[in-house]
């Protein structure tokens, strides 16, 4: 195990998927708010990032051939398919309205849920998660939640939205000041 590596992996996946869903958003706004307009660009920089580039680095080292299974090809496809379904999913809540300050943490909020479900389902010999792991999972589930009921509201200042205060009006005369009462 590589420790280094590991954290390197994390930390740049961390800085990714966090400045996903403001510069898709941005991207939509440069693209009359479409749903499929984003997708194909998100699509083109995975053509790139996840074809283009491993194929050369693959070929470079003689590693192209060979080792390409229908197990392997299959649930990779599957994942793949999943990440493009994602993208989807994040495009259609942006586009119709919703932000990034509320929609991305939802989504990585409850999408380590779903990955600890499937991963425990799927593996054979895992141990099963203890009662702080899952109480944890339902905390990530309640702060979801909270992020969604509280999340930031925009605020748009119009002549119609503003607070009219009423400032009691004293008489000039000395009298009758509201720190001295007046003499009747």
């Amino acid at each position: 195990m590589k420790p280094l590596a590991i954290f390197a992996g994390i930390a740049l996946t961390v800085f990714c998927w966090g400045a996903y869903g403001p510069m898709l958003h941005k991207g939509q706004n440069g693209l009359d708010h479409n749903k499929l307009k984003p997708l194909i660009c998100v699509g083109l920089a995975y053509f790139i990032v996840a074809i283009i580039i491993p194929v050369g680095w693959l070929a470079a080292k003689g590693n192209l051939s060979g080792g390409w299974t229908a197990n392997g090809i299959s649930w990779s496809l599957i994942a793949g398919t999943a990440g493009a379904l994602g993208a989807l999913g994040i495009i259609i809540a942006l586009s119709s309205g919703g932000k990034p300050t509320y929609v991305m943490p939802i989504v990585f909020g409850c999408a380590p849920i779903i990955n600890v479900l499937l991963a425990v389902m799927m593996s054979k010999n895992s141990e099963r998660p203890n009662v702080y792991f899952c109480a944890g999972l339902i905390m990530v589930a309640i702060g979801a939640t909270i992020i969604l009921l509280f999340q930031p509201r925009d605020v748009k200042k119009t002549a119609s939205s503003q607070t009219t205060v009423n400032i009691p009006h004293f008489p000039q005369n000395p009298e009758m000041t509201p720190d001295r009462p007046s003499r009747s």
